[in-house]
């Protein structure tokens, strides 16, 4: 807020491991405190720019890992870091906890921190160096524990699977049934992790099997030439989060991967004879125009032919990849659409759409007519 000259933030590292890798290239841990000053220092450099009086973040850091020795390295690899960003940003204000412990121990202690200090902003970094360290009732607390929690998760298909073998054991075979292949194959996933279309397997197992722990949350998978085995997944209770986190993955191409439809039903396929690769690139968004083009006005014209904007964002962004800048692209250039705003105006270019406008089907249309006709049986 333009007003504001505040912000907390809590953030929370549950694998962290040394802070560097033996080549010394940062970890999470470094990462996190690099970036948090960079922004903070774009922040203020526009608000600048706007005769605003700059933003000041009092950020806590919490580092866990099962490993002790890991801990005292990180302190040291940490320390001189974070000095020399403390005596170069006077803006950022820090304090950092180190544990050491089974992050689901940790938890407990974590989550009484976070609530004495009343921290409301709150991003897990949850890279569990393994694939079974993080029950799904503890992601769901997280994201009960305030509105603003996001959680950054990695996870193993492998071990969803045979998660899921005891609890779901007929939808997962309908789902393995298009390789040939039933619960009970988990040796012979090997050679079909490398295929497209099991990236479209996976991640709808991914996305149903995630879908209790947070209204949005990304179903993508890491980039991997041997293969769609792992998952980087976000959870978010907000579509602010989820747009900023696609926007991200496509200034980031190729980092991860999608497979299926582009625009707002990215799951929504026969995989047996649809579906496509997607891979954030610009190639990718002009497949995902295309079809928001279509998927849009449809939209609409099903809900009846008006819907605020923000809460068209609240209902399409859970299941789609696709970039702002594409379906804002698709709101104002489709012949039968209209964005309005509070006042009657009408949106000129995509980038004024606010969460306020109103997204209307035009009156004189060219393809979804106001009526559809009902045929009695």
């Amino acid at each position: 807020l333009p007003q504001q000259r505040r912000f907390r933030l809590a953030i929370v590292d549950g694998f962290s491991g040394a802070g560097k890798y033996a080549c010394g290239s940062p970890g999470s841990p470094i990462i996190f405190l690099q970036q948090l000053d960079r922004a903070l220092k774009a922040v203020n450099l526009n608000r600048k720019t706007q005769d605003l009086d700059p933003v000041e973040i009092e950020c806590l850091f919490i580092f866990n890992d099962a490993d002790a020795e890991a801990i005292e390295l990180l302190k040291q690899n940490y320390a001189p870091v974070e000095a020399e960003i403390r005596d170069q940003n006077r803006q950022l204000h820090m304090s950092v906890e180190y544990m050491n412990g089974l992050f689901e121990v940790a938890y407990l202690k974590i989550k009484e921190m976070i609530a004495a200090g009343r921290f409301r902003n709150i991003i897990f970094n949850l890279d569990q160096c393994g694939d079974s360290q993080v029950a799904l009732t503890t992601l769901a607390d997280i994201m009960r524990s305030t509105p603003a929690a996001e959680i950054f998760y990695t996870l193993m298909i492998k071990s969803l699977i045979a998660f899921l073998s005891p609890i779901d054991r007929t939808s997962l075979t309908q789902r393995l049934a298009h390789f040939g292949m039933d619960e009970n194959d988990l040796l012979a996933l090997d050679p079909v992790m490398s295929k497209d279309k099991w990236l479209g397997v996976a991640e709808r197992l991914v996305f149903d099997s995630f879908k209790v722990v947070a209204p949005f949350h990304s179903p993508f998978s890491i980039k991997n030439p041997n293969g769609w085995r792992y998952w980087l997944i976000h959870f978010a209770n907000r579509y602010r989060a989820r747009q900023v986190y696609n926007n991200v993955l496509h200034d980031n191409s190729t980092s991860q991967a999608h497979f299926g439809r582009a625009g707002l039903n990215m799951l929504a396929y026969d995989p047996s004879t649809e579906g496509k690769l997607y891979l954030f690139e610009h190639a990718d968004r002009e497949i995902a125009k295309a079809q928001l083009l279509d998927d849009i006005p449809r939209l609409v014209s099903e809900l009846g032919d008006t819907i605020n904007v923000g809460e068209f964002y609240e209902s399409v962004y859970n299941m789609t990849p696709a970039h702002a800048e594409e379906i804002h692209a698709a709101m104002i250039e489709h012949p039968d659409l209209e964005v309005l705003t509070s006042a009657g105006g009408t949106r000129r270019v995509g980038n004024a759409i606010s969460v306020d406008d109103t997204l209307r089907l035009k009156k004189q249309r060219t393809l979804f007519p106001l009526f559809k006709p009902v045929r009695s049986s």
